[in-house]
C-alpha cells in the first residue's frame, strides 16, 4: 500500500438499521478501532491503518464498505438548485482523492489474491490537476430506494485489473440522499457531481459495467464522499437457496450477537426458514452447537442445501476450517422434540403475518410458541432473541406468559421496508407449568403498551 501502510484512513460501513451499536462493538473487538455511529441511520465510521484492511472484510455485521474521501458535517447547501449543483461540480476537483484511491487499489489487490475478483480495471491515471489517482467511474442515477425510504446506498464495486492498462477506468456516481430541505434530487447531484469527476479524471461513465463507484452520501447537512470497497452487499454471503422471506446474514449476526453465545451453548432456531441464523452462528461461534428446524419441508431442504454449499465451498477452497456444528430437523414448533430445560438460547425470525402466515394465525401461534420456547429453555439462564413485525400480537402473547419470560430490551429495525422489532428476552426461574400463564400479577395492558 504505498509508502506508509500504517497511514490512517476512514472506513464507512452500512449496517442493518438499529444494529449500529452492535456493529461498532464488533469493530472494536476485531479491529481495535473505535467506531462512531453516523448521523444517518444504518452507517458507522472508523479509522484504521491501511494495513488492517484485510480485517475489515472479516466483519460480519456490515452490509457494504467504502473508504471516505472527505466528510463535511455541516455542508452549506445553497437555497437554489443551480448554485448547489455548481458547488458540487467545483467540489470534485478540490477533494483529497489520493489516499482513498490508493486504498481502493489495495482493496482490489486483496480481492484478487483471495480469488474474488470480477473483472475491471486498475490502471493509474493522472487527472487534470495536481493529484495522481487511479480508478475510473461513471456518473449514475441513484439506485432504487432502500428499506428506509431514502435512496439506497448501494453495494459498491471492486474492479479487477484489465489486460490493457492504458484504457481509462469506467465509473459511476451513486447518490444516497436523506432530508426534505434540499433543493435538488439525488439524480441531480449524481449527474452533476459525476460529470465533474469525469472531467477531472478523464474517466469513462458507465452505469452498469463500472470499475469504480463513487458514493455521494447526503443526510440533511452532512455530506460524505466515498469510494465503494464491496462489489455487492455482504449480507448475501451464506445463502444460495433463497426462500420467500430470507433473513439477511448481517441481521442474523446482529441478533446472535445480542445474546452473546458462550462455549458449549445449545442454540435453537425453531423457525429456521433458509437457515440464515443457524448457518451464520455455526460459522462465527464454532464452540456452540446449533439446531435448525421448521415445519415446512421446503424450508428444511433449503437449510440443508445452504449448509452443504458452505461445506462444499470450503472443501474446494482447501480450507482447514472445521465442519459446521449444526443439525437440521423437521418439527412442529409448538411440540419441539427437545427435552425440557435443554436449550441455552433461542434465536428466530417469527412470521410477520404478511408474506408468510397471517395476522389472525399469529394470535394463536405466538402464545403457543412462547410457551414451548419457555419449556425447552433453561430457567434463570436461558435467553431468546425474537424478530417480528407483528408487535401488537407479540406484546399480548408475552403478557400472557406469566413469569416465564422477562423482556430485557428491544432493538427497532427496518426489514424490507417494514418497521419491526427484535425482542431480547430472558428466561426467569419459574418452572414451566408452575406459572399462571394467562395473566400474571403486574403484567397487563401497561406492559403491552411498553412493548409496542
Amino acid at each position: 500500500f504505498g509508502p506508509d501502510p500504517g497511514a490512517g484512513v476512514t472506513i464507512g460501513a452500512t449496517v442493518p438499521t438499529g444494529f449500529e451499536p452492535t456493529a461498532a462493538e464488533e469493530v472494536g473487538e476485531k479491529i481495535g478501532a473505535e467506531a462512531r455511529i453516523g448521523k444517518d441511520r444504518g452507517r458507522i465510521y472508523f479509522r484504521i491503518g491501511a494495513d488492517k484492511l484485510p480485517l475489515v472484510h472479516r466483519l460480519r455485521s456490515v452490509d457494504n464498505l467504502f473508504v471516505v474521501v472527505a466528510e463535511y458535517n455541516n455542508y452549506q447547501f445553497k437555497e437554489s438548485k443551480e448554485e448547489t449543483l455548481l458547488d458540487l461540480q467545483k467540489l470534485a476537483s478540490q477533494l483529497p482523492w489520493t489516499i482513498a484511491l490508493e486504498v481502493w487499489k489495495m482493496n482490489n489487490a486483496l480481492k484478487k489474491k483471495r480469488g474474488r475478483r470480477r473483472g475491471g480495471n486498475s490502471s493509474v491515471l493522472t487527472p487534470k490537476g495536481d493529484v495522481s489517482k487511479e480508478g475510473d467511474t461513471e456518473a449514475d442515477s441513484p439506485r432504487p430506494e432502500d428499506e428506509e425510504g431514502r435512496d439506497e446506498d448501494g453495494g459498491g464495486c471492486a474492479p479487477a485489473e484489465r489486460d490493457a492498462a492504458d484504457k481509462p477506468l469506467k465509473f459511476r456516481v451513486t447518490c444516497n440522499r436523506a432530508g426534505d430541505k434540499h433543493s435538488f434530487t439525488s439524480n441531480d447531484a449524481a449527474r452533476d457531481f459525476g460529470g465533474a469527476v469525469q472531467e477531472f479524471f478523464q474517466w469513462k461513465a458507465d452505469m452498469t459495467k463500472f470499475d469504480i463507484e463513487v458514493l455521494l452520501n447526503i443526510h440533511n447537512q452532512e455530506l460524505v464522499v466515498g469510494i465503494a470497497l464491496t462489489e455487492e452487499s455482504l449480507h448475501r454471503r451464506n445463502i444460495t437457496h433463497f426462500g420467500p422471506t430470507t433473513l439477511r446474514s448481517t441481521l442474523a449476526y446482529g441478533m446472535l450477537r445480542l445474546c452473546r453465545p458462550q462455549i458449549s451453548d445449545v442454540i435453537v432456531d425453531p423457525m429456521c426458514g433458509t437457515g440464515a441464523i443457524p448457518v451464520e452462528g455455526a460459522i462465527e461461534w464454532q464452540q456452540s452447537f446449533f439446531i435448525a428446524g421448521d415445519n415446512n419441508d421446503m424450508a428444511v431442504n433449503r437449510t440443508v442445501n445452504n449448509t452443504n454449499h458452505i461445506l462444499k465451498r470450503r472443501q474446494e477452497g482447501g480450507s482447514s476450517a472445521p465442519g459446521l456444528r449444526m443439525d437440521t430437523a423437521r418439527w412442529d414448533l409448538c411440540r419441539l422434540p427437545l427435552r425440557a430445560s435443554s436449550v441455552d438460547i433461542i434465536v428466530t425470525d417469527m412470521p410477520f403475518g404478511k408474506r408468510m402466515g397471517s395476522r389472525k394465525k399469529n394470535w394463536d401461534l405466538y402464545p403457543s410458541c412462547l410457551r414451548e420456547m419457555a419449556r425447552v429453555c433453561r430457567p434463570a439462564t436461558g435467553k431468546a432473541v425474537l424478530l417480528t413485525q407483528d408487535k401488537k400480537c407479540f406484546a399480548k402473547a408475552l403478557s400472557r406468559m406469566g413469569g416465564l419470560w422477562r423482556r430485557s430490551h428491544t432493538v427497532w429495525v427496518n426489514v424490507g421496508g417494514l418497521h419491526a422489532a427484535v425482542y431480547v428476552l430472558k428466561r426467569t426461574g419459574w418452572v414451566h407449568g408452575a406459572a399462571a400463564e394467562d395473566g400474571a400479577e403486574g403484567r397487563g395492558e401497561g406492559e403491552e403498551e411498553e412493548l409496542l
